[in-house]
This record gives structure tokens, C-alpha cells and sequence, in this order.
């Protein structure tokens, strides 16, 4: 059974850090994108970040760009350290892992994903 868990969200005060951290198990992920995504109440699932699967190439979102960092280890895990977070970083962050078209790929658009974790609560106070 394939599962994503997400970890490390939580309330912190703007300007602060946090460190998510999403461990992928159930399946072997070779040639399997990661991405970040995150919904805020009342609207829309967003793209924050993604990585591929030999962890050369990211894109992220505009808003996050320079301010986020998305990295993977080894053993299936992948973190998004989050830096200079604002109000409007408040939402649920998701991790998923899609299937891409060699070690390289990756992808911005939610409906290439095909696992999805819970979520985690990230909270910024202003």
C-alpha cells in the first residue's frame, strides 16, 4: 500500500521557518516526481514546488521562489524547508508523487500526480 505522510507543519510567527518532510513508502519510486502542493480555506488547490526524481531539476511557484527550497535524500523522502513565511503561506501542504518519463521529469499540474499524502497544517501569524 503506497503512502505519503507528510510532517513538521505547524503554527510560527511571519519571518519564521519550517521544515516539511513527506517519507514515501509501499512501492518503488524510480522515475517518480515530487511535488508540494498546498490549499488555503476557500480556495483552490495550488503548485508550490516539485522535484525530480534524480533531484537535478525544481520549479516552483512564483510566489514561493526564493524563499522555499524543495530537496530529497536517498530513501524516498522529500522536504520542503520553508523560509520568510508570510500570512498568505497559510494553508494545508500536500506532497505528492508522480509517475514521470525518466529521471529528469516533473510537473507543476496536480492531475500527473497519482499519490497524494493527508496534509499538513502550516499556520502563519502575522
Amino acid at each position: 500500500q503506497v503512502q505519503l505522510v507528510e510532517s513538521g507543519g505547524g503554527l510560527v510567527q511571519a519571518g519564521g521557518s519550517l521544515r516539511l518532510s513527506c517519507a514515501a513508502s509501499g512501492r518503488t519510486f524510480s522515475n517518480y516526481a515530487m511535488g508540494w502542493f498546498r490549499q488555503a480555506p476557500g480556495k483552490d488547490r495550488e503548485f508550490v514546488t516539485t522535484i525530480s526524481w534524480s533531484g537535478g531539476s525544481t520549479y516552483y511557484a512564483d510566489s514561493v521562489k526564493g524563499r522555499f527550497a524543495i530537496s530529497k535524500d536517498n530513501a524516498n523522502t522529500v522536504y520542503l524547508q520553508m523560509n520568510n513565511l508570510k500570512p498568505e503561506d497559510t494553508a494545508v501542504y500536500y506532497c505528492a508523487a508522480g509517475w514521470g518519463y525518466g529521471d529528469s521529469w516533473y510537473s507543476k499540474f496536480a492531475h500527473e500526480y497519482e499519490y497524494w499524502g493527508q496534509g499538513t497544517q502550516v499556520t502563519v501569524s502575522s
